[in-house]
């Protein structure tokens, strides 16, 4: 995302497709390796201690997420890595379309505003889609709610 002042925001979120939630991410001013392992640490904590299943980590062919440090965490874990084809945004397509959702919604005709301003925006974005932000395909209930019942309607 662009700023003022020639500043650029990147956000490197990790979504659920089980209900959509995003359940990690960080904002940064620069493409570090951090941005992509900070989420991916979050991520391996809660898959480790709630995942029934086998666990899929899919992204993009980034250089964050060829790095060994990443390859390397899901393999400690357990977790099968999956890549997009190179040039296939189709393959993300989840993740674009929750990139598509955040600038239609939040970032859309907005005049360039600060790093700090931007950044903030977004949290309460993301805070806004898992928690308020309902979806027809959740039988019209937020991320976190669809979560929450489910996880009742299996105790």
């Amino acid at each position: 995302f662009k700023c003022l002042d020639d500043q650029k925001l990147y956000l490197s979120p990790i979504l659920d497709l089980y209900n959509g939630e995003i359940i990690s991410f960080k904002i940064s001013n620069r493409p570090t390796l951090d941005i992509a392992l900070a989420p991916l640490n979050e991520t391996l904590a809660l898959v480790t201690e709630h995942a029934l299943y086998r666990t899929t980590i899919h992204s993009d062919q980034g250089w964050h997420y060829q790095h060994n440090s990443w390859v390397n965490a899901l393999k400690q874990h357990g977790i099968f890595q999956s890549m997009s084809r190179k040039g296939n945004c189709l393959d993300n397509s989840p993740m674009e379309n929750f990139f598509s959702l955040l600038k239609q919604e939040m970032y859309h005709g907005v005049e360039k505003v600060s790093y700090d301003t931007l950044k903030e925006r977004i949290e309460h974005y993301i805070d806004y889609y898992n928690h308020r932000r309902i979806k027809t395909k959740l039988s019209g209930l937020s991320p976190v709610a669809y979560r929450k019942q489910d996880t009742q309607l299996a105790a």
